[in-house]
Formats: structure tokens, sequence, C-alpha cells
């Protein structure tokens, strides 16, 4: 990991926006803030992703703290990705950047190309819903 924090930039903002760069990264990262996801349960909430492109964001984000790769030692083998704390802190942000997103689309008079900002309740999270 030393490597990658060697090649992120030092000022604060553009690392925080190299680090969730990417086209399928706060996708990803949006399904997995309510519980841990298998690939294959990603690859059907993510259809238009390929499969190699969705295994290279995911080791991205787990190289850089956001996400964890759990193996269970079972027959067959299964793998299981979650948000880590670090990855579930990025929950507002990502709510601020869909909210900024519509009202962008809402300025252009394309509100009505955009879907709502949904974030849903983790397990045993008593929150409301946005």
């Amino acid at each position: 990991m030393a490597e990658i924090i060697k090649k992120l930039p030092v000022l604060p903002s553009e690392r925080a926006l190299k680090v969730i760069s990417g086209r399928w990264k706060p996708i990803i990262l949006y399904h997995l803030f309510d519980r841990p996801k298998r690939l294959s349960e990603l690859r059907r909430l993510i259809p238009a992703v390929s499969q190699k492109v969705l295994i290279q964001q995911l080791r991205e984000m787990e190289e850089h703290g956001l996400v964890h790769r759990e193996i269970f030692r079972e027959i067959p083998p299964r793998v299981e990705y979650s948000a880590t704390t670090l990855g579930l802190s990025l929950e507002p942000v990502l709510l601020a950047l869909c909210e900024w997103g519509q009202r962008h689309a809402a300025e252009l008079n394309e509100a009505d190309r955009v879907t709502d900002c949904v974030i849903r309740p983790r397990k045993g999270d008593n929150r409301p819903m946005p």
C-alpha cells in the first residue's frame, strides 16, 4: 500500500477525488453501503460494468482502504466485499454529489433525465431515509 500512497496527490481535495474517481467506484461503494456483497451480486446490480473493470475498481478501492475483501474458506470458496469504516464515511460526500448532480440537471432543464438520490439504511441503522 505504501507505493499507492506515494502516487496520491498531496492536496487533500485532489487526493479525495483521485481515490473516488473512476466511472464505477461511487456506484460500487453505493451498493456496499447497506451490506457486504459477492462479486456476482455486484455484477447483477451494475450490469453495464465488465467483470474485469469491476474487479479492477474493487482492487483499487481495497488498496485505498475503502473496501474490505473477505475470503471464506469453504467449498466452493466465497468472497464478499464490504465498505470499510473509511468507505462508509464517504456516504454523505456521495449523497452531496448526487444532490449537486440533480441541481445541475435542473439548471440545464434536464431534471427529468436523472434519478433520485437514495441512500439505503444499513442493517441496525435506525436513521430516517432522506
